[in-house]
């Protein structure tokens, strides 16, 4: 009977201590898995689970629309600014299951923040002004075409509050580009366009040229302020139109707003000549501009970078728009066309031998921002710029 009674006890602690080993197991697991649920990306975690028949969709949801600043009421009351915006709900045919703000910096647009509504924003320096834009996500991971671009101030809500002491440096954005013109270089074979200065309370240092994308908006060139402020790009669908947008920067990397949408065709080019090219010389100009009230003195340096001498010439200087009026001119003959500017030679400066240059210029009075040449030529040739 006592051999009974220890058998029983024997049982019941081996029971005991195999009820205790699972209900250890059940409290390690438990943690473990609300850690790695913790350890999914914010932005990634409305999408981890992809919906039941998600797999199959290929399907983007609609571009989201309606943007416009929207201030948020409980953003923090401190020198700290928030940068925020609504839109328009997008569609799809599964559902949209979240949106993800990007936001413009020095190198592009980078991933700000992500929400599951149709409010988002980040936190930035209060009275800043940021760019950014929106796109829509559905379950499978396909993303919708990204929204047009909204500038905002970053704010501290609906609070009124007192102004904050103005950070050190130089806080002033270049002012937003403008006249923005397609096919400035008709010969050229893919997108060409050029635009006018941007103005800067110090200087503005380059422009930023983004294309737009099924997705997003990419950075595809940088041209500096002191060259002509023409770009191109090739390698793209001729017959097909492409969207742009300009920002300007200045040396302490304050940007401007973006310029209004250009949208860009991609053309052919002219037909180059058969047999190889007989045009214009080999040649290399160099363009200065010193302004003052309404008007320009343009200082140009035409450089024969060919092997036989120039005997003749007429140099032409085209402007994107008949913005500049010729009012006279030195050590050439000059004629104005529309927007084309034209100086034929003096006899005393008639040859231009290999390697050498000639000093012409002109004054010019202008109207709106000061206008820049987008191309050069010499008897019919294009020069290049130097």
């Amino acid at each position: 009977m006592q051999l009974g009674r220890r058998a029983l006890g024997a049982v019941l602690l081996t029971l005991g201590l195999f009820t205790l080993a699972l209900l250890t197991a059940a409290l390690a697991i438990g943690p473990a898995g609300e850690m790695a649920l913790a350890a999914v990306p914010a932005r990634d975690a409305g999408y981890a689970a992809v919906q039941a028949g998600a797999a199959n969709d290929t399907s983007p949801p609609t571009r989201p629309s309606g943007q416009r600043p929207c201030p948020v009421p409980l953003a923090p009351n401190s020198p700290t600014g928030y940068a925020s915006i609504c839109w328009n709900a997008s569609t799809d045919d599964t559902g949209v299951v979240g949106y993800d703000l990007y936001r413009l910096d020095v190198g592009g647009f980078v991933f700000a923040n992500t929400t599951t509504g149709t409010v988002g924003g980040f936190s930035g320096e209060l009275n800043r002004l940021y760019t950014m834009y929106v796109v829509a996500r559905d379950a499978a991971g396909n993303v919708s075409p990204p929204s047009a671009l909204i500038t905002v101030s970053a704010t501290v809500g609906m609070t009124p509050t007192a102004s904050p002491t103005p950070l050190p440096g130089d806080r002033v954005p270049p002012s937003k580009p403008t006249g923005l013109q397609d096919a400035c270089l008709q010969d050229y074979r893919g997108v060409t366009f050029c635009w006018q200065p941007s103005s800067d309370n110090v200087a503005v240092t380059a422009y930023d040229v983004y294309r737009e994308t099924a997705t997003t908006y990419t950075k595809v060139g940088t041209i500096p302020s002191s060259g002509i402020l023409n770009f191109t790009e090739s390698g793209l669908v001729t017959g097909q139109r492409y969207t742009y947008v300009v920002v300007a920067r200045d040396a302490a990397d304050n940007l401007s707003v973006p310029s209004d949408p250009l949208s860009a065709l991609a053309r052919e080019g002219l037909p180059s000549p058969s047999p190889s090219p007989t045009s214009g010389p080999s040649c290399t100009v160099s363009y200065r501009a010193t302004t003052w009230s309404s008007r320009l003195n343009a200082e140009i340096t035409v450089r024969n970078t060919g092997t036989t001498a120039i005997d003749g010439w007429t140099l032409t200087v085209d402007y994107p728009a008949s913005t500049a009026h010729l009012t006279s001119g030195w050590s050439a003959d000059w004629t104005q066309t529309g927007a084309r500017i034209a100086g034929t030679n003096r006899q005393w400066n008639k040859v231009i031998l290999p390697g050498s240059a000639t000093q012409v210029g002109f004054t010019a009075s202008y109207s709106g921002p000061l206008p820049a040449p987008v191309s050069f030529g010499l008897n019919g040739g294009t020069c290049a710029t130097g």
